[in-house]
């Protein structure tokens, strides 16, 4: 089965039609969802605008971008300090 990706825009949408009072069960089935998949958004955007959701994708990107340079730096660090203790 293809995973199908939603937007921020359409994830807020789906909690707002929830916080209305739709239920989960009948929300997940029309959306293609899990249940679970639900109460994980709800953990995630709960509580947010559309700009806010967009403004936590964007950090966390770019979050996970300076994780991999830090880790790069650190390797190569650690080759030279490497490098360097070995006696010729």
């Amino acid at each position: 089965m293809k995973r199908k990706r939603f937007t921020e825009e359409q994830i807020i949408g789906v909690l707002r039609e929830h916080e209305a009072g739709a239920k989960a069960a009948d929300l997940a089935r029309r959306h293609g969802v899990s249940e679970a998949t639900l109460y994980n958004w709800k953990a995630k955007y709960g509580g947010m605008d559309v700009s806010d959701a967009k403004r936590l994708k964007s950090l966390e990107d770019e979050n996970a971008k300076l994780k991999k340079l830090l880790a790069d730096q650190m390797l190569e660090a650690s080759a030279l300090r490497e490098l360097l203790s070995k006696k010729w």
